[in-house]
């Protein structure tokens, strides 16, 4: 507020706003009369039929003679009758129609929030009303007025295309700045306030300050440049939201222009519009295996052993058999839980799924916010899930509610299908990076539960679900541990540095193939080519054009999970990078530095671990059997 009040006093006064038209209310208002009017009317008018019925049942004889013949006593009446039921009930139909729109819509119809901006009454009340500055939480502006040298006031931020996705534009989905700041249908005056006057009270001069950290949120999108992917950066013990970026991104200052618009919507090979990190989906891959890892400690099937074989495993008869990113040759023997997470054993994660089965899988899921669905069709619905997040307002949790991760438990899964679930393929394939990042927090979370998420921050913590113990929680934080410390973790090398630093992490690392769309290079629009089908006889049945899909070369994202420091996480990080390979290769490092950039800026303070000689506990642990074959070497993954 008192930044807004600034800037008002020195800038050159502004034109005043022109009131609303009062005609489209006086018609609005005459509409709405003459519909009860209507309906009044029908209401007497069916009471007096009933009452001239009750009359002549008494005395038939008061019917006309010829009435008496030719119709009987109730035939017209009854035709009339239905006939004002039906007005009635197309009369409430119109009108409800109109109630849904105009009331319902902005909460509950996607399509509808998506086109509210070319509401005009929407557009000049945004273009009217000064919104509030955004802070960062160190009260760093993210989003502000400027006064330019001809004396016009204009919205400037200082980020721009790092925080596009997160604050939105006036286009397309709503955001958190058009959510906060109330310019949404709801927001514009009601019929009966133009015509007397009135103007409806605006949430729109109070500043906001919101989690994000700018220094963090910059080294996500440094360490990002260049590449297609995205970045979730939660605080586990508050539900904080420290960074959230996806590249590529846009300019808030560019799509002003209803043409650079166009362009970018167009562009569907890169699709810079969509934020990756809450809305695209994406295989899991290994990093499946910290909700497997879950599970199997809720089940109480943690101490369970399975063999990792040169033969691989088959879940039933005739189906393919599962082996490890080695291959054959890739062999792990009889090995228990801890060890297959540091050696991201597919084999030993396929055998845990069948073993859990669907209703085990589906209760570890639910807990951790992800949905479980009896069919893929269900489960490719793809519905935004606004009761993940800790926020002051509906239009806040609905701006930034994510695309449901999914899974597939129903009756009629096969246990092939449950053995591809355990490791994070098949049926899995519906993580977003936001999902995957609150998976790591529940396991960071020192009393095992996982909080919602909340941009804003004077709101308090708010608890979305106690998945865990605390103790079973530490256990989770052990086993991960081995990842980025284990003499065996998929991450170790990468890592190195970090624990150097006296910063014990915990992680996981994950691979997921995808096949996607072949491209047109110079447009970015998909590749096509011509169907058609034929009948027994050659007959023409339909034509259709069919999206080319690039089979030979399926995209291999890189994934990585972190939580950091081990002893009491402030960090939990999910990293994908489209195409990046190996997440050890590509994911993993970006996570790395991350967790060194908050420790420059002071976010784990005293809870660092500082001893650099201090090691893994997996050497507390029995050790396995020895394998069949060598095992191959660290950071394959």
């Amino acid at each position: 507020m008192p930044s807004i009040l600034l800037l008002l006093q020195t800038a050159a006064p502004s034109p005043v706003a022109t009131a609303p038209e009062k005609l489209p209310a006086w018609l609005s208002l005459i509409y709405l009369a003459g519909l009860l009017v209507i309906v009044l009317l029908l209401l007497l008018s069916i009471l007096r039929s009933w009452h001239r019925q009750e009359a002549r049942a008494n005395n038939p004889n008061e019917l006309p003679k010829e009435v008496r013949d030719r119709l009987g006593s109730t035939s017209t009446n009854r035709g009339l009758r239905a006939l004002r039921v039906l007005f009635v009930m197309c009369a409430v139909a119109v009108f409800g129609f109109h109630v849904y729109w105009a009331r319902y819509a902005e909460s509950s119809n996607e399509r509808f929030q998506e086109l509210s901006y070319k509401d005009l009454r929407v557009r000049r009340l945004s273009e009217s009303t000064l919104r509030g500055w955004i802070y960062d939480r160190k009260k760093r502006p993210l989003a502000l007025y400027r006064r330019e040298a001809d004396g016009s006031i204009t919205r400037d931020y200082p980020m721009d295309s790092a925080l596009a996705h997160l604050f939105g534009s006036d286009r397309g989905d709503p955001g958190l700045e058009r959510a906060l700041f109330g310019t949404q249908s709801g927001a514009v005056p009601e019929a009966w306030q133009i015509v007397t006057g009135k103007s409806a009270e605006q949430k729109a001069n109070s500043d906001v300050v919101i989690t994000i950290d700018r220094d963090l949120q910059q080294a996500a999108v440094d360490q990002l440049k260049g590449k297609h992917g995205a970045v979730v950066v939660l605080n586990p013990q508050t539900g904080d939201v420290l960074a959230i970026y996806s590249e590529p991104s846009y300019s808030l200052k560019e799509v002003q222009d209803e043409a650079t618009w166009i362009k970018l919507e167009a562009n569907e090979r890169d699709k810079p519009l969509v934020s990756r990190a809450l809305g695209a989906y994406y295989i899991p891959g290994s990093t499946f295996k910290t909700v497997t890892m879950t599970a199997a400690h809720l089940a109480g099937l943690q101490n369970t052993q399975f063999t990792c074989s040169g033969s691989g495993y088959v879940a039933a008869p005739g189906a393919n058999p599962i082996f490890d990113d080695g291959g054959a040759g890739e062999v792990h023997g009889r090995i228990p839980i801890d060890t297959a997470f540091e050696v991201s054993c597919n084999q030993y994660f396929a055998q845990m799924g069948v073993l859990l089965g669907p209703d085990r899988l589906k209760r570890a899921a639910q807990l951790l916010g992800i949905g479980a669905y009896n069919t893929s069709a269900e489960a490719l619905r793809g519905r935004k899930e606004p009761e993940l997040w800790n926020a002051s307002t509906d239009a806040i949790k609905r701006a930034l509610a994510p695309r449901e991760a999914t899974i597939v438990t129903g009756p009629k899964i096969t246990k092939y299908d449950l053995a591809l679930e355990g490791y994070g393929q098949g049926y899995a394939g519906q993580m977003t990076p936001f999902q995957m990042a609150l998976a790591a927090a529940a396991i960071g979370n020192m009393e095992g539960k996982l909080l919602k998420t909340k941009i804003e921050v004077n709101r308090g913590p708010e608890v979305f679900n106690q998945v865990m113990q605390p103790q079973m929680a530490a256990r989770l934080r052990e086993i991960m541990g081995l990842v980025t410390g284990g003499s065996s973790g998929t991450a170790r090398g990468v890592f190195s540095p970090v624990h150097a630093a006296g910063i014990i992490t915990g992680g996981k690392t994950g691979t997921g193939q995808k096949v996607v769309p072949l491209y047109d290079p110079k447009t970015g629009a998909p590749l096509t080519r011509l169907r058609v089908e034929k009948d027994a006889k050659g007959n023409i049945i339909r034509q259709y054009q069919e999206t080319m899909m690039d089979e030979q070369h399926p995209r291999i994202d890189a994934w990585f999970l972190c939580i950091a420091p081990l002893s009491r996480p402030q960090l939990a990080i999910a990293v994908v990078v489209e195409g990046g390979g190996y997440g050890s290769k590509s994911a993993a490092p970006i996570a790395a530095a991350l967790v060194l950039k908050a420790k420059d800026l002071g976010y784990f303070g005293n809870v660092v671990t500082t001893n650099q000689g201090a090691q893994p506990r997996q050497d507390r642990r029995p050790k396995p059997p020895p394998a069949t074959s060598p095992r191959p070497p660290a950071n394959t993954r």
